[in-house]
């Protein structure tokens, strides 16, 4: 019978030797690797559809000197998991190391904090593409099938329209074949590198003036309400300022793609661990220049802050119409990217999930096609994504109340799925054998850590109230005659609790009784031998779970 040594692919090798047989197409290379992460960080989104949030909580000062700062705790949060994903590079990823290095029960719970992050990225990414997609239609006066999308009548219900559509795209680009989809990504990266240089150069040569560096670095501007308006004091400083933060902790999320993406990628130990840090390494560095130059074309803050904070106001009173068509065009064809790549990446991770026993309906999810897409996640996430934007159909006037909330959701539940994998790498300390394609040395020690009290801290933020009139206790708003209203309350923490209620007494109830972390799929030699393990064969209990990380 073979030995380990044996098996020529040393991709499949490690793959076995996890306990998994190559179902999904290895056909991946480092770079497209790389490119699904840098796409779903997407500058070309994030930086554009939550640049009012920076704004209108902290002004300017969020944005210059905001941006670069929390790039730096999310940067030693992806060097924390690169040294996890070259240790273990599976689709399953986050769940799967916490299934590994801490037991089921971490798995567990990892899994499905991982699972609601994912949906909600995939469904905040694709309703703020429709937001801009709808925003050009309107600069080019389209007036079709009894949508006018030039004026503001049923724009809620417009967008939404257009939100299905993308969403019907990124589904059929996900189920072709898994080398085409790729080179969607790879021709992301051009995109997005390309795009984002000629919107800075239009920024900087069109506009006839130009704000001025005091104002940039040093504005602040407080629309929230909370301390009368105030950008002194301590309210400022400590509260409505974080909130603010949310713009780049939002748009540097779903680097964990590289991992889900590690059994289609060549090399994948080093390939997906070097995926992870320089997709956020990368993105940190051009979306602070393209923020930056966004930020230098504001001509009138007041008016900015009236129409809401928002990057389409600053195109809108800087660039000619013809300008602000291409500006808009680039970045809703870049967001069109984003959406596309976090499907896929969620659709890994579902199908992963599954394939251990994590979901309802896990035998039937975890299939793969004859060209080996795992098609039944891809419309799992997909409709998961669809539901949890129906909120969005209702707003005030053409403010969709969910879209924020969704937001937030996103950003607490994928690192809180980060966070723990690290937490419980950092609790074994030196008995983690790290991989020899790439570790983080002695530096594990203060990274870890430091990644955890981030992830604290920045739960905490996220799940305070965006509003005065979002907190319970409230009976005087800003204008001092509103009151609370539940359309204004956060939701982002009763999701959280929500998801810890269910998946912990779904656990207690039955799960602990068939949820073992990893359901082993193959045997190291029936891997080698090329065939199933024999019919009727149990897989070991756990699969490793639990077990030392260099078992």
């Amino acid at each position: 019978m073979a030995t380990v040594d044996e098996i020529k692919d040393e991709d499949e090798r490690l793959l076995a030797e996890m306990g998994y047989k190559q179902e999904l197409k290895r056909g991946w290379s480092a770079f497209s690797n790389f490119a699904i992460s840098f796409t779903i960080i997407s500058v070309l989104a994030g930086c554009f559809t939550t640049y009012g949030q920076a704004w209108n909580f902290g002004g300017p000062v969020a944005i210059s000197w905001g941006w670069p700062l929390i790039s730096i705790p999310i940067l030693i949060i992806g060097f924390s998991m690169s040294e996890i994903v070259a240790k273990y590079p599976t689709a399953g990823g986050i769940y799967w190391w916490a299934s590994r290095l801490g037991g089921p029960v971490w798995g567990w719970f990892t899994g499905w904090f991982n699972w609601v992050g994912l949906v909600g990225v995939v469904a905040s990414v694709d309703y703020a593409c429709a937001t801009f997609l709808g925003a050009l239609l309107g600069l080019y006066g389209v007036d079709v099938l009894g949508m006018n999308f030039g004026d503001d009548v049923h724009i809620l219900s417009e967008t939404f329209f257009l939100f299905v559509l993308i969403l019907l795209l990124g589904i059929t680009l996900n189920v072709v074949r898994t080398h085409s989809l790729s080179l969607v990504n790879n021709v992301s990266v051009f995109w997005h590198v390309a795009g984002v240089a000629a919107i800075i150069l239009i920024l900087i040569i069109v506009p006839d003036t130009h704000a001025s560096a005091d104002f940039v670095f040093t504005e602040r501007i407080n629309n929230s309400a909370f301390g009368g308006g105030s950008t002194t004091g301590f309210l400022y400083w400590f509260y409505v300022l974080p909130l603010g933060f949310l713009l780049t902790q939002y748009t540097i999320t779903g680097f964990d793609a590289s991992a889900h993406i590690s059994e289609e990628t060549h090399g994948a130990s080093r390939s997906a661990a070097r995926g992870v840090w320089q997709s956020i390494f990368y993105s940190a560095v051009i979306g602070w220049f393209v923020l930056l130059a966004i930020t230098f074309a504001v001509q009138d803050p007041d008016a900015i802050s009236k129409a809401g904070g928002g990057s389409l106001a600053i195109f809108d009173q800087s660039l000619s119409l013809g300008w602000q068509k291409a500006v808009v065009l680039i970045s809703t064809v870049g967001q069109l990217f984003c959406g596309i790549a976090c499907l896929t990446s969620a659709s890994r991770m579902c199908f992963a999930f599954s394939r251990d026993r994590g979901m309802p309906g896990s035998k039937s999810i975890s299939k793969v096609n004859s060209k080996g897409v795992p098609v039944r996640a891809v419309l799992t996430m997909a409709i998961a994504a669809l539901i949890v934007t129906l909120p969005a159909l209702k707003g005030d006037g053409d403010f969709p109340f969910a879209f924020f909330a969704v937001v937030s959701i996103t950003v607490i539940g994928l690192y809180i799925a980060y966070v723990i994998p690290i937490y419980l790498r950092w609790r074994q300390g030196s008995s983690f054998i790290q991989a020899k394609a790439w570790n983080l040395g002695n530096k594990w020690r203060w990274m870890n850590p430091f990644a955890v009290v981030w992830t604290i801290i920045i739960t905490i933020i996220f799940s305070l109230p965006f509003s005065t009139t979002g907190i319970p206790w409230n009976t005087t708003g800003a204008d001092g005659d509103g009151q609370f209203t539940w359309v204004d309350v956060n939701y982002a923490p009763l999701t959280v609790l929500a998801v810890l209620i269910i998946v912990g007494v779904w656990w207690k109830a039955s799960a602990h009784k068939y949820f073992t972390g990893q359901v082993r799929n193959v045997d190291i030699d029936t891997a080698l031998e090329g065939t199933d393990p024999p019919a009727g064969s149990d897989p070991p209990e756990g699969g490793g779970a639990g077990s030392s990380a260099g078992a």
